[in-house]
């Protein structure tokens, strides 16, 4: 221990910084985390989608013709900053939001939560979680935006 409190004070700066990037990891992990609480899994997504949930595909026209989730409604990144206006509708329901991995789905789901859709989750692992359950996908254009 005497040599921490002597490494610090001969390398004030550097103790400093390892400090500062602690802090900024630790706060970055526990937000990372509040936001996986946003997220539900394909099985949860499925009771959901029982319950009238409405399931929104942000990825390409092409790859949403290859495959989507059933009754998915498919939405670009610009339409999405438009929700308010295009998913007035369906305010009060819940809705998925799900791309190939899920790595969009989380700005989507914070942008649309903005715009007063307090009930949006994004599907955790994406489309690719889906099928890794084998679950049922549609194909075709379906129900686009």
């Amino acid at each position: 221990m005497d040599h921490l409190a002597q490494y610090i004070h001969i390398h004030p700066w550097l103790a400093a910084s390892t400090a500062a990037v602690a802090v900024i990891a630790i706060l970055f992990e526990l937000r990372a985390r509040s936001e996986s609480f946003a997220g539900v899994s394909p099985q949860e997504a499925i009771q959901l989608m029982n319950r009238g949930a409405l399931a929104i595909d942000l990825r390409s026209q092409e790859q949403y013709a290859a495959g989507h989730l059933s009754g998915a409604r498919r939405m670009d990144g610009e339409q999405i900053l438009k929700g308010a206006d295009l998913l007035k509708r369906h305010k009060q329901k819940p809705l998925i939001v799900y791309c190939d991995r899920g790595s969009l789905a989380g700005a989507a789901v914070r942008r649309l939560r903005a715009q007063g859709f307090a009930q949006t989750v994004a599907l955790r692992g994406g489309l690719t979680a889906w099928r890794a359950e084998n679950l049922p996908v549609e194909k075709g254009e379906g129900n686009k935006a």
